[in-house]
């Protein structure tokens, strides 16, 4: 049960939920005994409490409750407000169709790697050669459109990460 209370001291409404012994006013800060306070409305659902205090509020206001949306409209156009993605990028100045085209290729892999990201083809490579020197990764990986920097780098950060090991001059997979 929900109901719509009112405060004594300053006149502000709220919602309390269930029946408590005591609750505080938002506004004030004063203490009351829920059986004492004024209850405007009681309901059984927390939206249909709002409502009713939104009610009390247009009412006091000057402004007919007819005029006020409900909480459960209002959260459905803020759910639909905002920009679109595409809007977004096209104001930040980018070709949503473009940014579209590289996350699907991300996704895929990225071009002339088959269905294979960069680093799946560094990881590849420890996998599939025997104990393999960075240069061999490097070639290995080259032959699959995978830049020498990014190999080295992937390198690194597998070593660093602990997914691969390095001792003298050779990796692998851990």
């Amino acid at each position: 049960m929900y109901a719509v209370v009112g405060c004594s001291d300053c006149e502000s409404f709220w919602v309390v939920e269930g029946r408590p012994e005591t609750t505080s006013c938002p506004s004030c800060r004063t203490r009351h005994r829920f059986e004492q306070l004024a209850k405007f409305a009681e309901t059984d659902t927390a939206d249909a409490a709002r409502q009713a205090r939104t009610a009390l509020l247009a009412d006091r206001s000057e402004h007919a409750p007819d005029e006020l949306d409900s909480f459960t409209a209002l959260e459905s156009q803020a759910e639909r407000g905002g920009m679109s993605d595409d809007e977004y990028l096209e104001r930040s100045g980018l070709d949503a169709e473009t940014v579209r085209e590289a996350g699907e290729r991300a996704t895929e892999g990225g071009e002339g790697s088959g269905n294979q990201s960069r680093i799946d083809v560094v990881r590849a490579a420890l996998a599939d050669l025997d104990r393999p020197t960075e240069e061999e990764v490097v070639t290995y990986a080259r032959d699959r459109d995978v830049p020498m920097d990014f190999t080295e780098r992937a390198l690194e950060k597998l070593v660093r990460r602990g997914a691969a090991s390095e001792h003298q001059g050779r990796y692998r997979s851990l």
